[in-house]
């Protein structure tokens, strides 16, 4: 008998496949992602991240999806408010089962669930906020976000402002939460013992206030040459228009988020954006210099093919498929071990080129390094996209 069963061997014995492991979330079948975002309220311009997204994991499903398993990515809305965040959040979770929260939008709405997750021990990847809070592996483990973080990014602003400027009078515009704090600290910080002579006006909004005016008309009334904000769309387009319909005329610096043209710019008239600056990591759509690049040319065959309805001026669509790209990638890593522990291992272990992702420019992490793209250059907006001035600036 044993014989025969010998003979009857096809051939080596070969090993079979590692066994499947599954965390709630994944199947043999299925990748449940859970993602909020602000499709309503204040931060309305952003919820093109989120129909981005779904449109990113319809061409990935479409194309077999992950190892064999589609996405199923659950966007919920909420209004860009954290108690809001809150409630879908925990539904996402202890409801309909995801695996991973991936690319949730603001600083605030984030800030709400990162205690939860972290006990939770779901990963919180690659939030579309970059406060420090979020690149802080000994207090929050399982939360990591994407961009350079709102510190890092204002030092950069520092830096250039005492390289030209160094007699500059400063203004500063900020959003009054950790979004706004964490930038006005970065750029003092960066200015260092000059801080307290350069800066000559602070003035802080509410996302409930309806515009900025007053806070504009005291901000020009200092008499700074330097205008810095860190604000989000809609206040960012308001402070563009304003100051040019009061005829101020500064070096006007804009935060990374609010740099979108299709956004912030267009809203607020292309002629009044003439000028000014800011800091990037991505490839801006409107800019001709990347018509034959290949990266450019696959974004923009996916927006056609997937989401036609999205505007190819506005960066927010080139960052959410650089988001929605890395995602994929951490999950083919992962292959067929999906629990979320091994899911945040992979997020750690990335050295991977993003398609709309600045040249020169790769997402790298590693154990403690929460900090995915950690460079940037400066660029300059010419009244109908931005150009690249300088050399890649490598983050500390």
């Amino acid at each position: 008998m044993l014989a025969g069963l010998l003979l009857a061997a096809p051939g080596p014995i070969v090993p079979a496949r590692a066994q499947a492991t599954y965390d709630p979330g994944a199947s043999a079948t299925e990748i449940k992602l859970g993602n909020t975002m602000a499709y309503s309220g204040p931060a309305s311009a952003y919820g093109t991240l989120g129909r981005a997204d779904a449109a990113y994991f319809a061409m990935v499903n479409a194309k077999g999806g992950v190892n064999g398993r589609k996405i199923s990515f659950i966007s919920l809305d909420d209004g860009f408010s954290p108690p809001k965040t809150v409630e879908q959040t925990r539904r996402l979770v202890e409801q309909d089962g995801v695996l991973v929260m991936f690319n949730a939008l603001g600083t605030a709405t984030n800030t709400a669930v990162q205690k939860y997750l972290n006990n939770a021990k779901v990963p919180q990847l690659f939030i579309g906020a970059g406060g420090r809070k979020f690149t802080d592996p000994k207090n929050f483990p399982w939360t990591m976000a994407f961009q350079p973080n709102f510190n890092i990014e204002a030092r950069i602003y520092a830096n250039y402002i005492l390289k030209n400027y160094p007699n500059a009078k400063i203004a500063i515009l900020f959003q009054a939460d950790d979004l706004g704090k964490d930038y006005v600290e970065g750029l003092k910080e960066g200015l260092g013992d000059k801080a307290k002579t350069m800066i000559v006006g602070e003035a802080a909004y509410q996302l409930s206030d309806p515009t900025i005016d007053s806070q504009m008309v005291a901000l020009k009334a200092s008499g700074a040459d330097v205008f810095f904000h860190a604000s989000t769309p809609k206040f960012a387009a308001q402070a563009v228009r304003k100051a040019a319909d009061m005829g101020w005329k500064p070096l006007h610096i804009l935060n990374v988020g609010v740099s979108s043209v299709g956004a912030v710019l267009k809203p607020a008239g292309l002629e009044n954006a003439a000028g000014v600056i800011s800091a990037t990591y991505y490839k801006d759509p409107t800019d001709p210099k990347w018509a034959d690049d290949p990266g450019y040319r696959a974004w923009l065959e996916w927006m056609q093919t997937y989401y036609p309805e999205g505007d190819r001026t506005d960066v927010l669509n080139a960052l959410s498929y650089n988001f929605s790209e890395t995602m994929v990638q951490v999950l083919k890593q992962a292959g067929d071990d999906l629990t979320r522990a091994n899911v945040m291992k992979q997020a750690l272990s990335l050295d991977f080129q993003p398609s709309m992702v600045l040249p020169g420019i790769r997402v790298k992490t590693g154990p403690g390094q929460y900090a995915p793209i950690r460079a940037m250059q400066m660029q300059r907006f010419d009244g109908r996209s931005w150009q690249l001035f300088g050399d890649i600036i490598e983050a500390q």
